[in-house]
């Protein structure tokens, strides 16, 4: 299995439009942070988890030309705004499958109506198989995923496990239940917005003491903000096992 970081960044962006802020002046590229996703390959298949405003730029980034499925956490614009950048893969393959939790996918129809629409569609637009996803394990062809609940304030929230690798963004809090599944994994990929805390993020600190509680043997920290520091800075004061993650790294699992 690989995992490819296609975006590591918050809601914004890194570097955030108009800013002067020294990390969105930065000229590291580990610095510069599309929104954030990642890629799983796995047995000749590809899978995107969240498809957010980046998603053409991350898609050429990686000269993608499969897609096989879609799993959105959930239905906020920096996960989902980029649905119908799946129009050349539609166009080739078919209907893409997406898996989401049913009010995910209600937003999604209300915004992307085109795409959902059954009568009358307009020619170009592209079309989705729909998949509800509960907090229960689920096949994606004979891939188990485990969905992770957790809560992006007082929004419900999906991770997902695969094997022995979990991915948890927009998170807050977590049930202890929840962290029960996590349990042996070779990596934990989690959210760290910045230092100072956050209504519905983990800070540094926060995401430090989930990784601690969790275990992981590694972990790498995603959905980032400019407000956390300069990438190279940040990483000298992470412990051993953790890692920032950047826009591009690829994890051979």
């Amino acid at each position: 299995m690989k995992v490819i970081f296609l975006g590591t960044g918050t809601s914004q962006g890194i570097p955030v439009i108009g800013s002067t802020h020294p990390v969105c002046l930065s000229a590291d590229k580990k610095d510069k942070r599309l929104r954030v996703s990642v890629m799983i390959k796995h047995n000749d298949r590809v899978y995107v988890i969240d498809c957010g405003p980046d998603f053409r730029q991350q898609m050429l980034n990686q000269n993608a030309s499969q897609l096989d499925a879609i799993l959105f956490t959930h239905e906020h614009a920096d996960h989902t705004a980029g649905l119908d950048d799946i129009r050349p893969f539609f166009f080739k393959q078919g209907d893409i499958p997406v898996y989401a939790h049913k009010r995910v996918l209600k937003s999604l129809r209300k915004r992307f109506d085109y795409i959902f629409e059954t009568e009358n569609k307009y020619p170009g637009a592209p079309s989705v198989e729909e998949n509800i996803i509960t907090n229960a394990p689920f096949f994606i062809e004979n891939f188990k995923v485990t969905p992770i609940n957790g809560m992006h304030n007082i929004l419900q929230v999906f991770g997902f496990r695969f094997k022995d690798f979990a991915y948890l963004t927009d998170m807050k809090t977590v049930a202890e239940k929840e962290i029960e599944k996590l349990q042996n994994l070779d990596v934990l990929v989690v959210n760290a917005l910045r230092e100072k805390e956050h209504l519905s993020h983990f800070n540094l600190e926060e995401a430090l003491a989930f990784i601690d509680k969790v275990k992981p043997k590694k972990a790498y920290l995603t959905h980032i903000s400019h407000w956390l520091g300069f990438h190279e800075e940040v990483q000298k004061k992470l412990p051993e096992n953790v890692y920032l993650a950047y826009d591009g790294l690829t994890l051979n699992l």
